[in-house]
């Protein structure tokens, strides 16, 4: 049963990216009749989304009839649950829109397999709960509820980057242009990740480490990737193994920031590798794409998605979790990184809307603040519950 929940998560990625080239095709015969409309390709992009939202939606029962609970965990399978969660709302969205969301699709669909491929790096073995985790109601009320949220927010994202395709000019030498090209390396660095995780389980690699933690007891960490950077006054406890250039605190955990390390250092070498094989900014190769598509419209799509997520997101992150959180650890709040974070995405995106709704932050200034919230979505998810020990590291 478990092998079959993996086979229906590669299928679905595999629909997804079918889902991806379709709406490219339909972007890129829209732009040839410079006109606005549902075509053959769509129709089959929908048709693509539609079964890797099932293929997934397959995957994630099938996980949940195997382990005993909802598969969202660990980041394996928050990760994939989000993924699931974007596909969602896409699917919603593109039957209220049928005729505009073929450019949403193309920025959703890669978003979507992006965390699929992410979600591959971590351990995909089915482990007990932790203590705090074993309250099924909260589980699925605080998790899915968030993940939904996060989904519908990940759309006003998608939307808006389009938005600020479609509008900037991207030739200029200014900051905006190259602040989009800095996402554009973000994509890739998640990629890198994947390639940099994958090859050295390939390759067996592994080094272990003794040091001293944050609460200052003496413990032992394994490396699957060559360590650039090393955990606490470590000591190697591995022969001939590679050792650190540098040491970080015990609040930091040293394995999962190495690996982010060197998904950076590889992402650099992809991007521009893609560079030098287009001879242009990647942004601005995809940018004829949506020549076609009225960016009043991707506005409405962007704002319309965080008006829904927000109370949704609102709802699991912090109303659900403090009530978990109660029972768990028997506070309603204790400023873990994980709850601080969570009530920053919260506040920006309270923020957001009073500026959209009062004081006119249409267009421009929109798109960026959607595009900046989903940055510290997902800051929240990779850097903070990977890299800052708390009491959310267990989700690793």
């Amino acid at each position: 049963m478990l092998n079959l929940s993996f086979n229906l998560l590669l299928f679905a990625f595999f629909a997804f990216l079918t889902a991806t080239v379709l709406f490219a095709l339909s972007l890129a015969k829209q732009r040839k009749e410079q006109e606005q409309k549902q075509t053959k390709a769509s129709k089959w992009g929908l048709v693509f989304s539609l079964l890797g939202l099932a293929l997934s939606l397959g995957y994630f029962f099938a996980r949940w009839s195997v382990s005993g609970h909802a598969p969202v965990s660990n980041m394996f399978e928050y990760m994939t649950a989000l993924a699931i969660a974007i596909s969602l709302a896409f699917c919603i969205i593109y039957f209220i829109y049928p005729a505009r969301a073929d450019v949403v699709g193309l920025f959703t669909m890669p978003t979507v397999m992006l965390l699929i491929v992410y979600a591959s790096t971590f351990s995909t073995a089915v482990a007990p709960l932790v203590p705090s985790l074993q309250m099924p109601l909260m589980l699925k009320l605080h998790i899915i509820t968030t993940a939904i949220g996060q989904g519908l927010l990940a759309i006003g994202f998608a939307a808006g980057l389009a938005y600020l395709i479609r509008t900037l000019d991207l030739k200029q030498k200014s900051w905006k242009p190259r602040i989009i090209e800095l996402m554009m390396y973000g994509l890739l660095c998640v990629v890198a990740h994947s390639l940099v995780a994958h090859g050295f389980a390939a390759a067996d690699y592994e080094v272990t480490f003794s040091y001293i933690d944050e609460n200052e007891q003496e413990a032992t960490m394994v490396y699957e990737v060559p360590p650039i950077v090393g955990p606490n006054q470590w000591e190697s406890q591995t022969e001939n193994g590679m050792d650190p250039f540098f040491a970080v605190p015990g609040n930091i955990e040293a394995s999962d920031f190495n690996t982010l390390i060197w998904a950076f250092a590889i992402g650099a070498v992809l991007y521009w590798v893609i560079r030098l094989l287009i001879r242009k900014r990647i942004s601005l190769a995809i940018q004829p794409l949506l020549k076609v598509t009225n960016p009043l419209t991707l506005d409405e799509f962007s704002y319309r998605a965080i008006a829904i997520g927000f109370p949704v997101f609102a709802l699991g992150g912090l109303i659900f979790a403090m009530i978990w959180a109660q029972i768990a650890w028997s506070r309603f709040w204790g400023w873990d990184p994980k709850e601080v974070w969570a009530l920053i995405t919260f506040l920006f995106y309270a923020a957001y809307l009073h500026l959209r709704l009062n004081k006119g932050w249409h267009g421009e200034k929109s798109a960026w603040l959607c595009v900046i919230g989903f940055a510290i979505i997902m800051f929240n998810l990779v850097f903070v519950n990977l890299v800052i020990a708390g009491l959310h590291s267990y989700a690793s």
